[in-house]
């Protein structure tokens, strides 16, 4: 048995998540029921000062009660180097200040178990990262240059238009060969926006879905996928995707075979990636979700393995 570990869970404000979804919920309830101790802070607690990484911070228990899904303790200030383990959860954008979180908790890391790695998370944002891996993926480019845009454009006609740091499907505009719309969108992307554009060539496979895929210390361990509504092209959950039981193909496994060791080396834990008929578009390190889904469709329950992966670290 695991000696009990103090776990400090750096998140979005508890009373907002949706319990019957939220992947960091069950993770919680999991570490609860190992007896691990668990504390909650938001990432605008965090203070660095003298060498020292200060969060303060609330004891909090959980349990699956619509309405009664958490109890708090009183706040108090604690240096997160005294903490075992830190899940490092809170949603993007991934903007500086989730970049600056980054380098704080890298301060503490490995002694204190950050999960997923710091530098790891800061290093690889999930539409740069998968470009390691360009023969996965549909044919893409990252670009702030109108020029460059027109001309792929040109070239497969069906494109989609991603903004480099988005998150939840926000702003990814589906432009089919006949849409007029492309300068007026790249003109609205520039003003919102210094950062380049992602541009992939359009998957037609998207309407069948769009897997997420759930890699623990590298190793596939189970898959959702997401169907885009009627009239929708983005399938994530948030816009109205529809999660649908499926199994993982000789292509998924080729792909995770590629990029899981690569995961693990770098102490990416708990990763969800993106495939798109037989594709790979997305590997997702900052807050991954999908586990609640899993486990309604398939019984299995991944915040075990990944609680298993953490305290064998730990230990």
């Amino acid at each position: 048995m695991t000696r009990a570990l103090q776990v400090a869970v750096q998140m979005d404000p508890i009373q907002s998540i949706n319990i019957d979804g939220d992947s960091t919920f069950v993770l919680m309830l999991e570490a609860q029921s190992r007896g691990h101790t668990l504390w909650h802070y938001h990432v605008k607690d965090l203070t660095l000062a003298n060498g020292k990484v200060l969060a303060r911070m609330q004891p909090v228990e959980v349990r699956r009660e619509k309405g009664n899904h958490f109890t708090l303790g009183e706040a108090r200030e604690v240096d997160l180097s005294t903490m075992d383990v830190v899940l490092m959860r809170q949603d993007p954008p991934f903007d500086m200040a989730y970049i600056t979180a980054t380098h704080i908790l890298e301060m503490i890391h490995p002694k204190t178990l950050v999960v997923n790695d710091p530098a790891s998370v800061r290093n690889a944002p999930e539409k740069l990262f998968v470009m390691q891996f360009p023969d996965l993926m549909p044919d893409t480019i990252i670009t702030h240059d109108p020029l460059e845009v027109r001309k792929f454009r040109e070239k497969h006609g069906d494109i989609i238009v991603k903004p480099l740091f988005g998150n939840g499907g926000a702003g990814v505009f589906h432009l089919r060969p006949e849409d007029s719309n492309l300068n007026s969108l790249l003109e609205l992307y520039a003003e919102k926006s210094r950062e380049p554009l992602m541009i992939q060539k359009y998957v037609p496979a998207v309407r069948e879905g769009d897997k997420r895929i759930i890699l623990v210390d590298g190793v596939p361990m189970g898959a959702i996928n997401r169907v885009p509504a009627a009239g929708e092209s983005r399938s994530n959950m948030h816009v109205g995707g529809r999660p649908e039981q499926i199994a993982l193909t000789e292509r998924d496994k080729e792909i995770c075979a590629r990029i899981g060791p690569e995961l693990k080396k770098r102490g990416l834990i708990f990763v969800g990636i993106d495939v798109i008929g037989d594709y790979l578009t997305e590997i997702n390190v900052t807050s991954p979700t999908g586990l609640q889904e899993i486990a309604r469709f398939d019984g299995v329950q991944l915040e075990k393995a990944i609680w298993d992966a953490i305290e064998a670290k730990r230990a």
